[in-house]
């Protein structure tokens, strides 16, 4: 299992609650581009709307610009593949209990691209000092006990 494309600020932005595994609807040539790793997930949610997952705010950019189609659009909403019941219980949490879909990583599973995303809440701005507090404490002592 390969990532080939990370969301390395959902874990700094969001406590992670629960993960999701999902398969996208591409493109041919946004498949190759997403295996060359053209692209970006910071900013991207994922919603659901008339019972459907779309992924929206994520960028792929074109494999190789001068063979892309001319009305394509790097930042199309693209739908998501999931279960009625996933997709109820995803529903259910982001409305009722005012939590965010926020993707982590897209990475293949056998042929397939897949998208790794988590029902995750914000964080406040005193919870991410604590973890970069944290995170730098923890490099000070492994630091520490490496040179003796």
């Amino acid at each position: 299992m390969k990532a080939y494309i990370q969301n390395r600020k959902a874990h700094f932005n969001f406590e992670i609650l629960e993960t999701f595994e999902a398969g996208l609807v591409l493109q041919g040539f946004e498949a190759k581009s997403i295996r060359a790793g053209k692209g970006k997930l910071e900013g991207a949610h994922v919603i659901i709307r008339g019972g459907e997952a779309f992924l929206v705010g994520t960028s792929i950019s074109p494999y190789q610009p001068a063979n892309t189609p001319k009305n394509y659009d790097p930042e199309r909403t693209r739908k998501l593949l999931l279960s009625k019941k996933e997709l109820a219980h995803i529903e259910q949490q982001t409305e009722k209990a005012g939590l965010t879909a926020v993707p982590i990583k897209l990475y293949n599973a056998g042929r397939k691209i897949k998208l790794e995303f988590a029902l995750a809440r914000g964080k406040k701005k005193f919870d991410k000092r604590e973890t970069l507090k944290a995170r730098d404490t923890k490099r000070d002592i492994d630091r520490t006990l490496k040179s003796q």
